[in-house]
Formats: structure tokens, C-alpha cells, sequence
């Protein structure tokens, strides 16, 4: 239960920080990828055109903060961790399937395997948590 709360904390407060940066730095969150893009010989993303998708981006941030924060607050309550695993595997297959298929970008790869681990991670704590109980 401990290692439960800790990571549905620590994910509200890391989500509500990135949601801020989509919102009001998203240019910057991509010109930090595509500035370690040629690292890995990988083509730069654009810069340009965030307009609607700021707007749906930002809103999803919010939601994943929400669920990772009542995942703490009702740990007891199953249908949280559920929502967010759904939500992480989701943004993750959608990634992974925009870099093969669309561009190769850093940031597509990169949310493939972070919202893939968190996932992942959130339906295995809460596996974790019924097998304490």
C-alpha cells in the first residue's frame, strides 16, 4: 500500500507539472527534444501548429493528475488505477504507432516508452495492493 501511494502521488504531481509545461511552454518542450534528436539521428519534429492539440493535450494532463491524485486519496477504490492504465497504454500505443507509421520523432518514441512504464506500472500496483490485503 505504501509503494501504491507513493507512485499515485508522485504521478499526480509529475503529470500537473508536465500539463503546465504543455500549456504554457509547448514549444519549448519540443525544441528540448528535437535539441537531443540528432543524438540519435532521428528527424526534428515541428515546432509550429500546437494549436487545437495544446488545447487536448493540456486537458489530458489534467485528467491522468486527477486519477493518479484520487488513486492516493481512495486507494481502496479499483476503478482509478484501471482509468489511468487505460489511458498511459493508450497515449502509449498511439506513440509508437506515429513513429513507425507517421515520423520517427524523439518525443513519439520517448511517450511510447514513459506512458507505456506508467501503465503498466499502475496496474501492477494495484495487483500488488490486492495480494496485501
Amino acid at each position: 500500500m505504501r509503494l501504491y501511494k507513493i507512485f499515485s502521488l508522485t504521478a499526480a504531481a509529475i503529470f500537473a507539472v508536465v500539463g503546465l509545461f504543455f500549456l504554457f511552454f509547448p514549444t519549448s518542450v519540443l525544441i528540448f527534444f528535437n535539441s537531443i534528436s540528432a543524438y540519435f539521428k532521428l528527424p526534428q519534429s515541428p515546432v509550429q501548429g500546437a494549436g487545437f492539440y495544446l488545447i487536448l493535450a493540456s486537458a489530458y494532463m489534467y485528467l491522468v493528475t486527477l486519477l493518479a491524485y484520487m488513486m492516493y486519496r481512495y486507494p481502496e477504490q479499483k476503478i482509478y488505477p484501471i482509468l489511468l492504465a487505460h489511458g498511459k497504454l493508450a497515449s502509449s500505443l498511439v506513440s509508437i504507432y506515429l513513429f513507425l507509421k507517421h515520423q520517427p520523432y524523439l518525443i513519439y518514441f520517448v511517450n511510447f516508452v514513459i506512458d507505456g512504464f506508467l501503465g503498466i506500472a499502475a496496474l501492477y500496483l494495484m495487483k500488488m495492493k490486492e495480494t496485501e490485503v
